[in-house]
């Protein structure tokens, strides 16, 4: 899992999506106090798949994106599609494994209106954006 993180960070660094949230991108929870926007990705769930020959991984991944809600909808929208032209369908380099695919497999929109922001408006947008990644281990 760690050599997937890494190629997750990497394939993140400089791209479109980092620039969206000005390199505001966090694994597993956000930095208190973390201006919007931002992404926080983490592993949902990893499960080992095993044939006669061969060891692989499916991995569930999701990144969750977050704004605030008095920012409207642009930068969300905006960060979603750069989000899906970097990780669908895309090619990534895992050291010790060897990319299979990379699919996005679900999207939840919400809004949390009860949090007060530093700026005294209230609501976060968030998205949360499934991904499978399936490897296969050299």
């Amino acid at each position: 899992m760690v050599n997937l993180i890494s190629a997750i960070k990497t394939k993140l660094s400089g791209s479109a999506l980092y620039n969206d949230v000005g390199g505001r991108v966090f694994l597993d929870e956000a930095d208190q106090g973390a201006e919007f926007p931002y992404i926080v990705f983490f592993i949902v769930s990893g499960v080992p798949e095993k044939t006669f020959t061969e060891d692989m991984e499916n991995v569930l991944l999701q990144f969750s994106l977050f704004s605030a809600l008095s920012a409207g909808d642009a930068i969300m929208t905006t960060m979603y599609a750069d989000l899906k032209a970097l990780f669908d369908e895309c090619s990534l380099s895992i050291t010790g494994s060897t990319l299979i695919w990379m699919r996005r497999q679900n999207l939840t929109t919400m809004v949390e209106a009860d949090i007060t922001l530093p700026d005294g408006s209230n609501g976060v947008r968030h998205w949360a954006v499934d991904y499978e990644v399936f490897t296969s281990l050299n």
